[in-house]
């Protein structure tokens, strides 16, 4: 039987404006590619904005023309909204998480740039990768509260919109990519076969997360290739 999609609805960031003034939904996509950068993207809603957009869902249920279309409606509903960026040479020096974390810093200093101010985050997952630790302090400051959401990009709106804006942004950034033949194209940085096929050819490239152990390319061959 086929599944239905679900929607995401504003009843958990409704009942929080009720505690504070603003919402920042925060989702991360591109964490589990082979490529590229991360992207982490935010969006922030108010007491005052209205009724979500129409078809907005968790990034990965929906197709890349969706998503495109849903771009135009979501900055038009969000207050404020931007995407953060770690590249693969950021992500080798720090992890995975500390890009993560540079990405979401990247992001909520261009809202707060804007004027923004953070009421809440609302984080999507269980673990909370935001929150202040050995490293430094959270991205979002010591006095803005966190909550995580399992779920929360099939959820919760303002996070399903931070998601979409994020997966298209990063999306077109791959498409931009020189391509000397891994078929970014179509796999976004992903470990598809062609790519894979492409990287026991070619090895791997300046776009590729070296520090990673990439399927098909021996460690010898990790840093010969440029994209």
């Amino acid at each position: 039987m086929r599944q239905l999609r679900r929607f995401a609805t504003r009843d958990v960031e409704c009942e929080l404006l009720q505690s504070y003034p603003t919402v920042l939904g925060v989702d991360e996509v591109g964490r589990g590619a082979i490529a590229g950068p991360v992207a982490v993207g935010v969006a922030l809603v108010t007491e005052k904005s209205g009724p979500a957009p129409v078809g907005l869902a968790d990034s990965k249920m929906l197709s890349a023309r969706a998503r495109e279309e849903l771009v135009d409606p979501i900055h038009q509903w969000v207050a404020a909204s931007a995407v953060g960026m770690a590249s693969p040479a950021e992500i080798d020096e720090g992890g995975i998480i500390g890009a993560l974390r540079l990405a979401a810093s990247r992001a909520i200093e261009a809202v707060r740039g804007d004027g923004a101010t953070i009421g809440v985050t609302l984080l999507d997952g269980v673990h909370n990768w935001l929150a202040a630790d050995l490293l430094g302090v959270s991205p979002v400051g010591t006095d803005v509260s966190i909550m995580t959401r399992v779920h929360g990009d099939a959820e919760c709106a303002v996070i399903a919109a931070a998601s979409v804006l994020a997966k298209v942004e990063r999306d077109r950034l791959m498409c931009s990519l020189e391509d000397p033949g891994y078929d970014w194209i179509h796999n976004k940085g992903y470990a598809s076969r062609t790519h894979i096929d492409a990287l026991s050819r070619m090895g791997a490239c300046d776009q590729h997360r070296r520090s990673w152990k990439l399927p098909g390319v021996e460690p010898s061959t990790n840093l010969t290739n440029r994209a």
